[in-house]
């Protein structure tokens, strides 16, 4: 799980109307409708390919860095790793990567679909609800493995539809329709799960004749589109 507690040409027409992403449902954004500003202007939101994504690599790692607090050996390590485990992903069928970008690269979110005897589970010693686990028996969940996004959209307007985050992460999911996003996050990670409630994702509730996880333990979060 990756968070940083941190297509098509777009026309000037998308540009007045929200950026691309008023190409896929999404309701214009005007300046009436919210107050403060709406990181929807100037942000669009696409998919790389696979071979788009080995281009960037150093990118997305870099924007990992700075919005990590990067710079430090520790920092580097955490790029390192950082990479490492998004190489594996990307070879995962059905994995979908999403930037956000303006003149420069700004925020991106991937993930691929899940099931239940994925070892991406590991590590979550919650028993989970019987339809929960149908869901991942059938397909029917996408695990939204990381999201990677400036401070600002963590701490600000989180439950805004404009979010940089909450863009991303609706995005990942219509192209994945109709399954449900999940994410995995240790419960020692307050802040990153504060920031996922915030944007709108719940907490799955064990079965009631389960013990409840203990403060570190991996929470599992729903989110549907």
């Amino acid at each position: 799980m990756t968070v940083n507690v941190p297509g098509r040409p777009m026309t000037a027409d998308l540009v007045r109307h929200g950026g691309a992403d008023a190409a896929h449902g999404e309701k214009p954004w005007s300046p009436g409708r919210e107050r403060g500003p709406s990181p929807r202007q100037g942000d669009r939101v696409r998919p790389l390919s696979r071979r788009q994504i080995e281009d960037r690599f150093e990118d997305l790692g870099d924007l990992y860095e700075e919005t990590s607090g990067g710079g430090t050996r520790a920092g580097n390590r955490s790029r390192a790793d950082f990479l490492r485990r998004l190489a594996g992903d990307v070879r995962r069928p059905g994995f979908t990567l999403l930037i956000a970008e303006n003149t420069t690269l700004t925020a991106f979110a991937y993930g691929f679909p899940v099931r239940g005897a994925d070892p991406w589970w590991q590590g979550c010693d919650v028993r989970l609800p019987r339809t929960v686990r149908g869901l991942a028996v059938t397909g029917g969940l996408f695990a939204v493995s990381g999201i990677v996004v400036p401070p600002g959209v963590r701490t600000h307007y989180q439950d805004r539809e404009w979010n940089l985050a909450r863009r991303l992460q609706r995005r990942l999911l219509a192209d994945h329709a109709p399954a449900l996003g999940v994410a995995l996050v240790p419960g020692t990670e307050t802040e990153t799960l504060t920031a996922y409630r915030a944007w709108g994702w719940r907490d799955v509730v064990a079965e009631a004749r389960d013990p409840q996880p203990s403060a570190g333990a991996c929470r599992v979060l729903l989110l549907g589109r």
